[in-house]
């Protein structure tokens, strides 16, 4: 098990340095953020004072080098806009983004699994159908869509929501749909397939004629080993929900690091931009990683394989 965990933390940290290299290389070769970021007039003198304070009038290999030392000191850089250190400018922002994200997570779970399994409990039935062709609805329809028709229906013409903001819970309620809607969705789908194949197992025939309830087959039979394929998507869908958040909070004026990154990329903020992406994908490759771990923990073998395969 030992030799599993140490080849995931290996993989998960050349990742993340080809993550920050692609992004390095990628933001200072598509422009020049003086240009960007000082005005129209603005005098060579200036835009080279500009290079220079910022440390872009080195080589890019340089540059480079110099990044990512100053990321092994906790150094991610200073935002162009204010002075202030790129950490400093996203962190101020990760609460309201954590507020809406966990609660975007609990709404997919709560909705989404549920409704997966009474789906396949009632499979080839009109619940079944109904279920399945919401899920579809669901999935297919944009965030950017989804949130527009909310604010359309909702706060426009019935009044019953604000649109915009992030001073009450009820702010909360329009992006929550956004974002989970879609992954319920998914949920949904996924928790259903498993179900209908852990269902059709000789083991639940087996608990069935022993005289179990079908109550007690489905918890402590059916539900634990169709958690492990479900545990996938739920995984995936926990490490994409910041990268999901950029649109919704764009469109509901929520003041998180999603409505951040559109500022921070339309004014080439790299420093700010370097820090989020960054986040996104630290948050990623961890909700991966932890998926790998819930793995072994689920199913002992897939680390047993993992690790003799390590040995050989």
């Amino acid at each position: 098990m030992s030799t599993f965990v140490i080849g995931k933390c290996l993989r998960t940290i050349l990742a993340l340095l080809i993550i920050v290299t692609l992004t390095f290389f990628i933001l200072r070769t598509s422009g020049d953020p003086a240009l960007t970021f000082l005005p129209p007039d603005a005098t060579p003198q200036m835009v080279e004072s500009f290079r220079e304070k910022w440390g872009l009038d080195r080589s890019l290999i340089e540059q480079y080098f110099t990044y990512l030392g100053t990321i092994l000191q906790g150094d991610l850089g200073y935002s162009f806009t204010d002075g202030r250190p790129a950490t400093e400018v996203v962190g101020e922002r990760i609460p309201k983004t954590l507020l809406l994200l966990g609660a975007s997570f609990l709404f997919m779970l709560a909705m989404g699994i549920p409704l997966g399994l009474l789906s396949a409990l009632r499979h080839n039935t009109w619940i079944d159908r109904l279920i399945m062709s919401v899920a579809v609805a669901g999935y297919s329809l944009p965030n950017f869509f989804l949130g527009i028709l909310l604010i359309l229906f909702l706060s426009m013409q019935f009044h019953l929501l604000p649109s915009t903001g992030s001073t009450g819970w009820l702010h909360l309620i329009m992006p929550v749909l956004t974002i989970g809607t879609s992954g319920a969705a998914v949920i949904a789908r996924f928790v259903r397939a498993a179900m209908l194949d852990v269902l059709n197992q000789p083991y639940i025939r087996t608990a069935r004629a022993r005289g179990l309830g079908e109550i007690t087959v489905i918890l402590r039979h059916a539900l634990p080993n169709a958690a492990i394929p479900t545990v996938t998507v739920v995984g995936f869908l926990f490490g994409s929900l910041i990268a999901g958040a950029v649109v919704t909070e764009a469109v509901f004026a929520w003041p998180g690091i999603g409505r951040l990154t559109v500022t921070a990329v339309s004014t080439r903020d790299l420093a700010v931009v370097q820090t989020i992406v960054l986040l996104v994908a630290s948050s990623m490759i961890f909700a991966n990683l932890l998926v790998d771990f819930l793995y072994g923990w689920l199913d002992p073998r897939i680390g047993s394989a993992a690790g003799r395969g390590g040995e050989k």
